[in-house]
């Protein structure tokens, strides 16, 4: 008689345990198990408990290849799923084999587990496991399936509502009430405040700062209080929501005629605009990728939507101020070009025009397409490519946790007839264009950390927190991700014959960059280096990318004279004709404000479900090496956290978006 230990965990997320009954079955090189129960005295499988079971055997079953779960129904009782954790297998010969598993199961459900060490699929050898393999990925590529969002966008997953998705990519049943509940405290707020449904515009800039009592933050106050003031202005294309749009400038463009008289006042005492230039001081905000895309129409009338330029100088303080403001592509005496000399509301308008179109490229762009749509486009390739037993599968994973269910909701939420791209100024059509157009131009080294600030010509700019604390980031994540590759992948040869890694970069470039081979992104992986830069830029981008463009929209965004996603007025085309009252005419009217503000405090609350970057709580790997690596990588961060902490101690500005401790492991809303 054999006897195998089993100790099965029940996982610890709200609801996870079940008083159905629970099956096993072993199969082994040798043979199999009878189906056995699993019962103890009491009760079983109770949210965060491990239970302990013996299955018995006539003779040892060989090498353990599969173990079966089973789940019926207890009496008559309703619906009853059950995330199972994992199970670990003592086997008779004194072998420990983890078979995780980290997912919901439904009543009739019964699932078959791969455990052991990762393999790769021509490492494949037993009839029983290649079958098996092959029925899973048949079974994934019919569960997640493409779909063609819009022409010239990111394919994204074919789901069209989020209650449609699998339950083990779902929103825990917490998050859903977390999140359930923060829409409901703001919306009573704002109701009992008069301010939901209220078309009347804002009487005084003041009067918005009565939009929320109970949620603030320091830097929402330091926003409301400075967002005036040029230096904040300039510090915010470094340090806030859009870091990646501004480019040194080493000759000014021929539509933008700034001349040396206009912005000699603005630099430094007997300096030049060409001298400045030559010592890499003058940079340049340039949104050309906007021009032409039709407004939104309002009312029977098209918005205004400004694709200007602005020129900034890095000042001897060190301080970028903006220095020369032109709010349409093509100069003429009815686009001037505004200076930090004219009118205080006249420069004050010129950069919020400025700030709208930033808002509306952050949105559209550098969040949801390039990090959201492509973090999708990841996941969902490598559901569809990779066995769970992979390795790399095992890697990426939980980086993609709850990816595709925020996207399915947000792309309601966006989209939707009440949806912000849809009351933005471009619209949703215009939204849509904008996307389409940058996507066309995206290339794989924009996406890279160092190649981007490289091209931009931001290596030696000073206060550029973005830059430093991201290229820290992202040599800890390459450092991580080349000892877990390298250890699977000890030669180029077994990366060019890893059929489920080709599938996986394959769909990457069909449905995520749409076959476009000027986007530099690879077709197919040749190398072992090749890999380890690629899923670097992937779990850079779910993770440290994503808190930059995701975190501070509270932060920057709930005080909408600073950045609004809509303005109602035309932008100014003679100098010197508006005042404070036409500011307040060009912000949105009072409910559309606080619906901009409320859905900036759904997307900057912290929710109690947080996974910290780093931190892997789903037991996946069972060899030593691996979870050695994950110590040494959790240990690099926890340095950077330290460091950032210091320096952030001696900034009036902290810049915390990319503190590990700041940044989930997977793009979670």
């Amino acid at each position: 008689m054999a006897e195998y230990k089993l100790d099965v965990t029940t996982g610890d997320k709200q609801y996870a345990g079940t008083w159905d009954h629970i099956y096993v079955t072993l199969f082994g090189t040798e043979g199999q198990s009878e189906r056995t129960e699993l019962d103890n005295f009491g009760t079983d499988f109770t949210t965060g408990t491990t239970g302990n079971y013996t299955v018995k055997t006539n003779l040892s079953l060989g090498k353990l290849l599969l173990v079966k779960m089973e789940k019926d129904p207890f009496l008559f009782l309703p619906e009853d799923e059950w995330y199972f954790s994992k199970i670990v297998v003592t086997t008779p010969e004194g072998d420990v084999i983890l078979f995780p598993c980290y997912r919901w199961i439904s009543r009739g459900e019964l699932v078959e587990l791969r455990g052991g060490r990762a393999i790769k699929v021509f490492e494949e050898e037993h009839p029983l496991l290649i079958d098996h393999r092959e029925k899973e990925l048949k079974l994934k590529k019919s569960l997640y399936q493409w779909k063609i969002l819009a022409e010239g966008l990111p394919n994204v997953n074919h789901f069209n509502h989020p209650s449609e998705l699998p339950a083990d990519i779902r929103f825990s049943k917490s998050k859903s009430t977390e999140v359930d509940n923060t829409k409901m405290i703001i919306g009573i707020e704002l109701k009992l405040k008069g301010l939901i449904g209220s078309t009347e515009k804002w009487e005084s800039i003041d009067d918005l700062k009565k939009i929320f009592c109970w949620k603030k933050t320091t830097m929402s106050e330091y926003v409301t209080e400075h967002w005036k003031e040029d230096d904040f202005y300039g510090s915010q294309f470094l340090n806030a929501l859009n870091p990646n749009v501004i480019k040194r400038c080493s000759e000014i463009p021929q539509n933008f005629p700034v001349t040396e008289e206009m912005v000699k006042p603005f630099l430094a005492e007997g300096s030049s605009l060409r001298k400045e230039m030559e010592r890499g001081n003058i940079f340049l905000y340039d949104q050309k990728r906007m021009d032409g895309i039709p407004p939104r129409v309002n009312d029977g009338e098209p918005l205004h939507v400004t694709a200007g330029l602005c020129l900034l100088y890095l000042n001897p303080e060190n301080k970028l101020m903006p220095i020369a403001i032109q709010l349409h592509q093509q100069p003429s005496e009815q686009n001037p070009i505004y200076l930090p000399s004219d009118s205080e509301t006249d420069w004050l308008l010129a950069k919020m025009f400025i700030k709208n179109a930033d808002v509306m490229d952050h949105q559209a762009v550098y969040h949801l397409m390039n990090v959201h749509f492509l973090a999708e486009v990841y996941a969902v390739a490598a559901l569809r490519s990779f066995s769970v037993i992979h390795p790399l599968y095992k890697l990426l994973f939980p980086h993609f946790r709850y990816t595709l269910f925020a996207n399915t909701v947000a792309r309601i939420t966006l989209y939707g007839p009440d949806g912000v791209f849809t009351k933005s100024s471009l619209g949703l059509k215009g939204m849509t264009e904008l996307m389409r157009r940058a996507h066309s131009e995206t290339t794989y080294s924009s996406l890279c950390l160092p190649e981007n600030i490289t091209a931009r010509g931001l290596e030696s700019i000073p206060n550029f927190y973005y830059r430093d604390d991201g290229l820290k980031l992202w040599n800890i994540i390459n450092s991580f991700v080349k000892a877990v590759v390298e250890y699977y992948y000890p030669s180029d040869s077994e990366v060019c014959k890893d059929t489920e890694l080709q599938d996986w970069i394959s769909e990457i470039f069909t449905h995520g960059f749409l076959g476009n081979k000027a986007s530099g992104i690879p077709a197919g992986f040749h190398t072992v280096e090749e890999v380890i830069k690629f899923i670097t830029m992937v779990i850079f981008t779910v993770t440290a990318q994503h808190a930059v463009v995701h975190h501070g929209q509270f932060d920057y965004y709930s005080w909408m004279p600073n950045a609004s996603i809509l303005l109602h007025k035309a932008p100014p085309t003679t100098k010197g004709q508006s005042s404070m009252k036409t500011i307040l005419e060009a912000l949105p009217d009072v409910d559309t404000t606080v619906k901009f503000a409320a859905l900036t405090v759904v997307f900057s609350e912290k929710y109690t479900d947080t996974v910290p970057m780093g931190t892997y709580p789903e037991d996946r790997f069972d060899e030593p090496a691996p979870k050695q690596m994950i110590e040494k990588f959790q240990a690099q961060l926890s340095c950077l956290t330290e460091a950032i902490t210091t320096r952030n101690l001696q900034l009036e500005v902290p810049y915390t978006y990319l503190n590990p401790t700041e940044i989930e492991n997977s793009i979670t809303i």
